[in-house]
Parts: structure tokens; sequence; C-alpha cells
């Protein structure tokens, strides 16, 4: 496995301790901005006790021993830069981008250390200084973050030509010809990752308003997200059909752009503000009792609104508003009470996979469970590690492939031996993850979102 060229982090670090191999003192970014990380509140930095609890529950240092790779090595580094005892180099950039954000850290850490704000910070500082350019990454990062990703229709274009590439054979004709080995590396890579895309995305497959049949006792917006859109847009419509069985009355605003968790996490802070304004924008939060996510990554990021947009004069108030009304679809549907589906369905054996981001990033770890034992005839099998991350991670698969497929491996054992034909997991990008580990190992074992699994039982249930 390939390790970032970091050297001379001891195994307890502290604040007077050395790391020569990195260089020293660079308490401004590129064209004289100061640093993210010496912005930050320094309660926030200073935090950390050293104390090792978060070492157990780290993916990359439970895999490599190595201090550097765990979250108090990283965090000892960062407060370093934040001091302006170090400066942002190759190293130090590299060392970030190999931590998968799972947030596991967190959930473990007795002091409460904000990981995951310091984590986006070093990664912001890191794209400020250019420490990482280079014109192939460069323009890779503007198609993909600032171009792709901040035009809904452009993106949605793109998903229309890999959906008819799969429709046509096109893509297993490639694949059986062995084609793919005439890709570059990167792309020859990612391309078992490839999901399918659906063929009707979610504004045709869900109306602006939709009412349930008896009087609602709910108005709730629905986010369809930007991926979830192309690959899911079958969740999203579960997701509305099951808040529809719930009483409530679903407002799904059309075309709707990015949250801007995936330009958060990968450094592009100005963006993801932009993002979250237009994801404002689309709602009427005066006239809903809530806002409905279903994909844990962008929920997690979604609820921190209100500190991205704390000191925009305009959104600040309403990105506070926005963070009180934003539920996850398992959080919301435990707090207004599950509405039982009709008995009589098929007997069904499931194991739950549990999104990083909804249990370390949302603290969300009960609820879905209730949704998933709330289905009459299903039996919820506990799977091992089942906070253990899948090696998703946003794009990390695409980023860290290596590492990626280690923690998939180890994932889909754990699957495995649980003897379940289904598992259920409420994040698009472990649901790709997880099916494209499940294909490439010839595996009968369905993935499916907790939602999609109650939406089904409430429609087998009518017909039954």
């Amino acid at each position: 496995m390939n390790q970032p060229p970091l050297t001379g982090l001891p195994a307890r670090p502290s604040p007077g301790e050395v790391i020569g191999a990195i260089g020293r003192a660079a308490p401004q970014g590129r064209a004289g901005r100061p640093l993210y990380l010496k912005e930050l509140d320094y309660s926030i930095v200073q935090q950390c006790m050293h104390c090792g609890m978060c070492l157990p529950t780290c993916p990359t240092y439970d895999a490599t021993k190595l201090e550097r790779n765990s979250p108090r090595g990283r965090i000892a580094l960062m407060r370093r830069i934040a001091d302006g005892q170090m400066e942002v180099t190759e190293a130090f950039a590299r060392e970030m981008y190999f931590c998968l954000g799972c947030l596991a850290c967190e959930t473990a850490c007795p002091a409460g250390v904000e990981y995951g704000r310091l984590f986006e910070a070093a990664r912001a500082d890191i794209e400020h200084s250019g420490v990482l350019n280079t014109p192939r990454r460069d323009l890779v990062r503007t198609l993909s973050l600032k171009v792709l990703f901040t035009n809904p229709n452009l993106l949605r274009a793109l998903g229309r030509l890999l959906w008819v590439y799969q429709v046509t054979g096109l893509q297993d004709f490639v694949r059986r010809l062995g084609l793919t080995r005439l890709l570059p590396k990167k792309i020859r890579e990612m391309e078992p990752l490839t999901p399918e895309v659906k063929p009707r995305f979610s504004d045709s497959l869900i109306r602006p308003v939709e009412t349930p049949r008896t009087p609602p006792r709910y108005r709730v917006g629905l986010l369809t997200g930007c991926v979830q859109d192309l690959i899911y847009s079958d969740v999203n419509r579960d997701t509305a059909d099951v808040l529809l069985a719930n009483g409530c009355e679903v407002v799904t605003p059309r075309s709707q752009y990015c949250c801007g968790s995936l330009h958060a996490h990968n450094g592009e802070l100005e963006t993801a503000r932009e993002m979250a304004r237009r994801t404002l924008d689309a709602f009427d939060l005066d006239r809903l009792d809530a806002v409905i996510t279903n994909a844990a990554g962008c929920g997690s990021h979604l609820k921190t609104y209100g500190h991205l947009l704390h000191d925009d004069p305009e959104y600040a108030e309403r990105a506070a508003l926005w963070d009180s009304r934003l539920k996850d679809i398992h959080e919301w549907l435990d707090l207004i009470g599950i509405t039982p589906p009709p008995a009589g369905i098929p007997p069904m054996r499931v194991t739950y996979h549990e999104a990083c981001h909804l249990c370390h990033g949302q603290k969300i770890t009960r609820q879905p469970r209730e949704v998933l034992r709330a289905i009459p005839g299903l039996e919820l099998v506990e799977l091992p590690e089942s906070t253990w991350c899948c090696g998703s991670a946003g794009i990390y698969n695409i980023t860290q492939p290596e590492m990626s497929q280690e923690l998939l491996r180890r994932k889909l054992e754990a699957v495995e031996r649980t003897a379940a034909p289904i598992v259920a997991t409420a994040n698009p990008g472990c649901l790709v993850q997880i099916v494209s580990g499940l294909r490439a190992g010839g595996h009968s074992i369905e993935a499916a979102h907790p939602v999609s699994l109650l939406a089904r039982a409430y429609r087998e249930g009518r017909e039954s």
C-alpha cells in the first residue's frame, strides 16, 4: 500500500515536538490569504488530548499501524500548521487525502474533538496552497467540481449519455472484449465502479407536490440530490411513497442543485457555500415542517449550513432555520411515528451496514433499525463491524483505490457471515461501492436502501 512520504511523527505527539520532515512557518496561504486552519476557533484545534481512544476505530491506522495515518497524528500536523510552525506541503496534503473522513474518530473521542471541521479546513488549505496542483489534476477538479456538479442540467445530460451507453449494450460489449485495458490506468480502475443510471430521473417520477390519501399531518420538502438523482431516483420515489404513507404532503422542487458536500469534503469551501445558497433558495422553509434527505453523506453536510453561512448577512438566519428543519428520513419517521405496513408480505432476512456519515456524522444509529423492524416479516441480523467504513467515502474509492478495495473486502466478508440475502444501507456512495463488490464477486446478495424495503412492504401489503 502506497503511503505518503511523511516521517518523524512520534507515537504520542505533543505541542512541543518537531516534525522535521515537513517544513516550517507558512502562516499564509496562496495570494496572502490566511489559512483556514489558522482562522478556526483555537479551542477546536487544541482539543485533542492525544489519548489514543480513536486509534482502534480508524481504518487507515488499523491497516498500517502508522501514527501519521491516525486521527491524533493528523491533528498534531494540523495544529502545527495552525500555530504557524509548519507549512502546507505535498507530504501533508497526501496524508490528509489518505484520510477517509469517515468521522469514526469523532464517535470514539471522549473530548468531543470536531475532527470533521479540522479535516475540511485542512483540505481547503491544501487546495488554496496549490501543493498538489498539476495541469491534469486542475483540469479534472475544474470540470467535475466547478462545472459538472454546479450545473444540474449538464450533469443530467452526462447521465443520459451514460444511460444510452449502458442500455444499448455497448458497455457490456466493451467489457466482454476487454477493451477497458486500453484505457488509462486511473480510468481503468474506476470503470468497474460505474453505477447503473436510471432511465427516469426524480423530476419525472415525483410530482412537484404530492398529497396523501388522508388529510396530511405534515408538509415536508424532499431533497433529490445530484448523483442520487441519476442512479437512485427510484430511492427518491420510494422515499416520497413512504412519506405519503406516513401522512406527509411532499414538496419536491425541480432540478435541484448539488448540496455542496462533495465540494466541502474536497477543499472547495467557497463553492460549497454557493451550493448551499442555491439549495436554500429552492425551498420555502416557512411553509415546511421539515426538509427530508435520504443520503447519509449529503445529510451530514446539509446539517452544517448554519455554520457554513454563519457570517453571510443574507443567508445566515435562513441557514440556521434550515439546520433545525433538515431531517434524515429515518430520523423523521422515528420522530413522527412510523405507520406499520400491512401484514402478509414474504419474510425477509436483512443485515444493515451503517453509512459513516449517518452513524458518525449525524449520530443516527437506532432509527434505521427501527424502520427495518417496522416491516412485518423482516428479520434484522446484526452485521459484524456494522460501523466500519466500506471504503466508498465520497470519491475515496477513486482517489485511493487500493485502500478502498481492502475495506470493501472486509465489509463483504462481514456481510457474508450473516447469511442474509439483503444488505441495507442508507447512502448512495455505500450502495455503489457494495453493489460493485457484490457484482465483482458473483454474489446474489441484494443491496437496498432501508426506505426502499419499507416502501416495498407498503406496496406488497396493499396488493395482498
